[in-house]
């Protein structure tokens, strides 16, 4: 035998664990802060030092005046008026606590575009088990070539080392089990008209938060979220229907789309990435959807680290108009229904990865570190220019209890267009939770049978 060999086995295997991007949990002494110093989900429980941010007391989990189960959403804050308001008269005296994207917009529609800030209201909130789980998620959860393991019905990086792992805990961020949304989606033209691209019904479970679970069972499978989305409109696109169902592997996501005119299934070979989705007319990227979505393996991800931004939060008062035409404007939403708070936000940049492709060369996300929403993004293209910007509209949801995204924004500064997709305004329920749905719900089968017209 070469005496050699365990020599360079050792060495082989030193070399192999180098190349793998595999990041551990942390300590069982770290994870304690979660309990002391740090909320349940892994934000600084204390505020700022101005008082401006306020420490975090346990979120909203009161009923909301207004609120009807099931029905329409009212705004706990709704006798609030702003403490300033943000134009690009004075944006330069805010800079530091704009976005890229979001000082972009106020130079490009000047007279329209605005941000009306109100007080900081730290409303993150989720059931006890998922405190739990997430607090088990501290010491066992990791990444490994860009997959989540070892998670399960929790934040599963509440304490994060990368900003992949931030980005990881926005796609598995708490936003219930099981819910539905009867949405409408709008294209913005260049020249200021509103389109509408969809009209229908959402119906979404993420079986990684299901509460009578467990990390063995849901390991068998992976798929940590589903999603249907059957049109009613416009008519020409009633009775159109996608499918998703998305894995913690992004590899192996797939989806399926019924076309009426072909009266078939069909599934998409690549739902992924910077491909066109269905679910916005093909206006969107499947990773643009809540402002990203998806697989993390195109990207290599940066965290740069935490800033104070005014950031668009609590946004029951978007859900108070009963017409989309009183929330739409010409290039963007009505700037009189925008609630912007400052919070603290984890800053992740990424970049391209060497041999992928991907139409966004670099992008920057902004997420909140109560929720772990990324409320805003910016993508550049392969010459070095902002492209888009993107944004989600958060809304209390103390049944849940929750701070979750309901609208979402995209604004193409290249063409001058712009998406804004799951307003609820018109529509007689917002985002009303629903009994855990059959599996056979969210089945090619099902799609067939739902999107026939």
């Amino acid at each position: 035998m070469n005496k050699h060999l365990p020599l360079r086995a050792a060495a082989l295997a030193v070399a192999v664990a180098a190349c793998l991007p595999a990041l551990a949990a942390v300590s069982a002494d770290e994870a304690a802060k979660l309990k002391s110093e740090l909320t349940p989900l892994g934000a600084e429980k204390a505020g700022n030092k101005d008082g401006s941010i306020p420490a975090w007391t346990g979120g909203y989990t009161t009923p909301i005046a207004g609120d009807k189960p099931g029905g329409r959403r009212g705004d706990p804050f709704r006798d609030e008026k702003p403490l300033y308001t943000v134009t690009a008269q004075n944006a330069a005296q805010y800079a530091d606590k704009l976005s890229d994207g979001v000082q972009a917009m106020l130079k490009k529609y000047p007279d329209s575009f605005r941000l009306d800030v109100y007080k900081t209201h730290r409303t993150a909130a989720a059931p006890q088990w998922v405190y739990d789980n997430t607090l088990k998620n501290a010491t066992r959860a990791k990444l490994v070539n860009d997959v989540v393991t070892e998670a399960y019905g929790g934040v599963p990086f509440p304490i994060p080392k990368s900003g992949a792992e931030v980005i990881a805990n926005h796609v598995l961020r708490w936003r219930g089990t099981s819910w539905q949304e009867p949405v409408t989606q709008y294209q913005l033209t260049a020249d200021g008209k509103a389109v509408l691209s969809t009209e229908g019904v959402l119906d979404q479970q993420v079986p990684y938060y299901l509460p009578d679970g467990n990390l063995a069972d849901f390991a068998k499978a992976n798929e940590y979220s589903f999603v249907k989305l059957v049109n009613s409109g416009p008519p020409i696109r009633a009775g159109e229907a996608i499918l998703g169902r998305n894995q913690l592997d992004g590899a192996k996501d797939q989806a399926w789309v019924y076309l009426t005119g072909q009266r078939r299934v069909r599934k998409l070979p690549n739902p992924c990435c910077d491909t066109p989705t269905p679910a916005t007319a093909g206006l969107m990227s499947f990773d643009e959807i809540e402002v990203f979505a998806g697989r993390l393996d195109r990207f290599d991800w940066k965290l740069v680290g935490k800033q104070e931004l005014l950031i668009p939060y609590n946004g029951n008062r978007l859900l108070q108009p009963t017409t989309d035409a009183a929330v739409l404007g010409a290039h963007h939403l009505n700037p009189d229904h925008v609630r912007w708070e400052l919070h603290r936000v984890w800053v992740v940049e990424a970049t391209l990865r060497a041999g992928q492709r991907h139409q966004a060369a670099r992008s920057r996300y902004y997420c909140d570190e109560d929720t772990w929403n990324c409320v805003l993004g910016d993508r550049w293209d392969a010459n070095g220019q902002l492209w888009k910007t993107l944004s989600a509209q958060t809304f209390v949801a103390p049944d849940l209890p929750g701070t979750v995204i309901g609208a979402f924004t995209m604004n193409d500064f290249a063409n001058g267009s712009a998406y804004i997709g799951n307003l609820f305004n018109s529509r007689s329920a917002q985002y009303p939770l629903k009994p855990r749905f059959a599996d056979s719900v969210f089945t090619p089968e099902a799609l067939a049978g739902e999107g026939v017209r």
